[in-house]
């Protein structure tokens, strides 16, 4: 069978086209493994966690027996310590048999566990298994979070971290290395338990060792698996454009990654826009996939929209990040900046928080503004007008630009400077998404949006648009601004551009006018 882009459950090398964890996997077994250390792997939802892990573990077999399980479906286990200590029994018993351990040693472990002193009893029986087996024992335990505010668990966590320190004085035998791999962090419940609770426990887990790993893909690793895509299939495609416009959307989140280059495999080769593979995979037939990611519903997108819901203060602090170009310094002590990085929201860029990755962020904009479009006047005038901004198959922007005016100074032209501060860019959004619905895309260029500038890019049937929104500050700062979309357009190999300028002056003089600059074109709005 010929392989093939996975995003559901495992990817397997010999199956799937994936990224060589090789790499990754030896700097865990030199850094951690063989330093004894007991980690937890904890990141968001569909991180590739569970891949990493099964890499790993087929590295670790040669040296080591590696007992892997999971607590995905293990509730019934932590209704007790007892039935906890008889689940985890029957689980690495299997786990023992698959790695061909002696019948003696498994029958002594599969001794029943005492009803009276169930976890004691574990603990015996685990130092008796690392005596008996003359290599070292690795414990690997996925989804572990599934249980991490439940008393019977941290009870069994308090087994491990005694035993773990017995070891080290010489007192015990035990594990060589413990990971234990979910979303939460359970040196951390206080994430873990539900939204308005108060934490219940202190977890035990302090002897953990801090895991730094970057579980990103890198542009160099997204290359590496398309080249691979690329000596099968032979579809032409210039690797490093595309696997550099692939990490400009997903900034490398695995499974964004996975699914991109799978609807375009699957979903956009064969379209009429893109009748064949060299056709599909080229800057315009990865922007349709992003499209189709962007707009699909599916488990990842559904959880993080869930948490808005259940976190109405993260929610807040994402919509002035969005809209009010708001800079919050990164603090991990902070408990929402936590909570956002546990959860996949955002990552550190330059001692701020920013959102992880241009889809999350495209995704949430949509999601905003839909919360907002039916009941905004300037969203029903674009929806009744979008036909007219268009014209074969391309989009008059600077007709946009000067009719968005026209109704933002009819429905808006008497509100204050605050108002134009922190809704000005939202009302352009909402005025321009559906005129582009459904045929082009949009992003925020996340390195300029600040309180002061944002530039749109817009891609629209191959056709790119850049629109810099700014806040009047005086003619001086205006100059600049000009000066910066004029450098923005060389890089982009553009020679037109837009810029909006929402200015609080009671004397502005409002409307359109067209400067060149630089060889390029401006048309500049005052509203």
């Amino acid at each position: 069978m010929p392989k093939v882009f996975n995003v559901t459950g495992l990817c397997v090398p010999e199956q799937n086209y994936m990224v060589d964890l090789t790499d990754r996997v030896h700097l865990i077994i030199s850094e951690y493994i063989c330093k004894n250390k007991y980690f937890t792997i904890n990141r968001a939802r569909q991180y590739g966690k569970t891949t990493l892990l099964y890499c790993l573990e087929k590295e670790l077999k040669e040296d080591y027996i590696v007992v892997s399980l999971s607590f995905e479906a293990a509730d019934e286990y932590f209704q007790s310590a007892y039935t906890l200590a008889e689940g985890l029994t029957l689980d690495i018993a299997d786990c023992l048999r698959l790695q061909g351990v002696s019948e003696d040693i498994i029958e002594a472990w599969c001794r029943p566990v005492s009803e009276r002193f169930p976890m004691r009893d574990l603990g015996k029986k685990i130092t008796e298994l690392c005596r008996s087996c003359e290599k070292g024992i690795i414990l690997m335990i996925d989804e572990v979070d599934k249980s991490s505010d439940n008393q019977i668990f941290l009870s069994f966590l308090g087994l491990l971290r005694a035993k773990y320190l017995d070891q080290l004085k010489k007192k015990d035998e035990t594990f060589q290395s413990v990971i234990l791999v979910g979303v939460y962090d359970i040196r951390n419940l206080k994430l873990k338990l539900h939204p308005h609770q108060e934490p219940k426990y202190n977890s035990p887990w302090n002897i953990a060792a801090d895991f730094r790993l970057d579980m990103n893909f890198s542009r160099q690793e997204i290359a590496s698996m398309l080249t691979e895509y690329e000596n099968d299939r032979c579809t032409e495609m210039d690797i490093s454009h595309i696997s550099h416009l692939i990490y400009e959307y997903t900034s490398g989140y695995p499974y964004l990654v996975s699914k991109i280059c799978q609807l375009t495999e699957e979903q956009i080769t064969g379209t009429k826009l893109f009748p064949d593979r060299k056709r599909a995979w080229s800057r315009e037939g990865i922007s349709a996939a992003e499209m189709l990611l962007r707009k699909e519903s599916n488990s990842l997108f559904d959880d993080l929209m869930k948490k808005l819901a259940d976190y109405p203060e993260l929610k807040r602090m994402l919509r002035e990040m969005l809209f009010s170009g708001s800079l919050f310094p990164f603090d991990r002590d902070n408990h929402l900046t936590q909570l956002g990085v546990t959860l996949g929201f955002f990552k550190e860029e330059k001692g701020y928080i920013v959102i992880q990755n241009r889809i999350f962020e495209t995704r949430l904009y949509d999601f905003f503004l839909s919360e907002e479009a039916l009941n905004n006047a300037v969203y029903r005038q674009a929806l009744t007008e979008r036909n007219q901004f268009v014209d074969e198959d391309v989009l008059n922007m600077k007709l946009v630009m000067e009719k968005f005016c026209q109704h933002f100074t009819e429905v808006y032209g008497d509100n204050d400077a605050r108002f134009v501060e922190e809704e000005g860019r939202k009302l352009f959004l909402l005025y321009l998404k559906p005129i582009i619905n459904g045929t082009g895309n949009y992003y925020i260029e996340a390195q300029t949006r600040n309180l002061k500038r944002t530039d749109i890019i817009v891609d629209y049937l191959g056709q790119q648009y850049i629109i810099e929104l700014k806040i009047w500050h005086g003619e001086e700062y205006n100059r600049k601004g000009e000066i910066q979309l004029s450098d923005y357009l060389e890089i982009y190999g553009l020679s037109t551009g837009y810029l909006l300028n929402f200015s609080f002056n009671k004397k502005k003089q409002t409307g359109m006018r067209e400067i060149v600059l630089d060889g390029k074109r401006i048309f500049e709005m005052v509203v």
